[in-house]
């Protein structure tokens, strides 16, 4: 089996302009070197978008020209439909298509939920799960018409819950539940869709924590460069899966998924009944992975049939 490579393939990766160590920066070295084509996306505020540490995607980009690759930079906003409009044509306008995104950009302002401030709030989801939603919908036409796509957006473990990341953890979620309905949707035009959680040192890490075991932690085994090589499979077009949640750090990747509990059952169910068996709903033993929602959206025998849809 020979090297994966993206020869002739054009790949958008978002919040790509970050200091050395940037997974959006590794993620798109590698893609260059593998032979793609890469708009290094950023609109340089930094991860926590206040524009103290500065992100560059010129910079970035000029890097993998010089190195042999091919590469242009975008400094558009992810965080408003006209502005992913604008990064999805400069990839149009040079190359002529798009073949994969990786929706990394993001801000993560570190705080508790009761000091966390208004516009904090309205930027982190914006940027996170709006960036992401208005991505995917200004490039799924495009991917449409050519019947192929790839698209990794990156989540985060903060999803399942973190203190200080209560918005974060919150817009994660929501990109994860959009990957999961793109994938069924994206299936009959050949279109995967995948979510991926880093864990790695970067830049952000550094800039947002203070010293602690938990930065030691990463700074002697999460490294960028063991996340990349999982985003790059996820956007090849050999990538075999869709609707797939992973994680990847310290060299190893690895499948997150939900489980239902076998649970309680009683058709005249009360409040005293679920007080009464909670134990039993929470009991882990035995638990199932949740279907497959690819698989469970071909069902016929209960497929879900919604009226014609009238635009607002």
């Amino acid at each position: 089996m020979g090297q994966l490579r993206f020869d002739d393939r054009v790949v958008i990766v978002t919040g790509a302009g970050g200091n050395y160590p940037s997974l959006g920066r590794v993620y798109a070295t590698l893609f260059a070197q593998r032979g793609a084509k890469v708009v290094v996306n950023d609109l340089g505020v930094g991860p926590d978008g206040r524009g103290i540490q500065r992100a560059h995607a010129d910079v970035v980009a000029q890097e993998l020209v010089d190195a042999g690759g091919e590469a242009i930079a975008n400094t558009d906003t992810v965080a408003t439909e006209e502005g992913a409009q604008a990064v999805v044509q400069a990839a149009i306008d040079t190359w002529g298509r798009v073949d994969a995104i990786v929706n990394n950009a993001g801000v993560a302002p570190l705080a508790e939920f009761d000091e966390i401030s208004s516009l904090d709030i309205r930027r982190t989801v914006e940027v996170h799960l709006m960036g992401n939603i208005w991505m995917c919908h200004v490039a799924w036409p495009h991917m449409q018409a050519a019947g192929y796509g790839r698209i990794v957006n990156i989540t985060s473990a903060a999803q399942t819950g973190g203190r200080y990341l209560t918005i974060y953890g919150a817009a994660k979620a929501g990109i994860s539940g959009l990957a999961y309905s793109l994938a069924i949707e994206g299936e009959a035009h050949g279109i995967k869709v995948n979510t991926l959680g880093p864990a790695a040192l970067t830049t952000a890490t550094t800039h947002m924590n203070d010293p602690s075991k938990f930065l030691t932690l990463f700074e002697n085994n999460y490294h960028a460069e063991q996340v990349a090589p999982a985003v790059a499979y996820l956007a090849h077009e050999e990538c075999a899966v869709s609707g797939r949640y992973f994680e990847a750090g310290a060299g190893r990747v690895w499948n997150r998924y939900f489980c239902d509990t076998a649970g309680y059952t009683n058709a005249e169910l009360t409040i005293e009944d679920v007080r009464d068996n909670l134990e039993t709903i929470l009991d882990r033993a035995g638990a199932q992975p949740m279907a497959d929602p690819i698989e469970s959206s071909k069902a016929t025998e209960y497929a879900f049939r919604p009226k014609p849809y009238q635009p607002a």
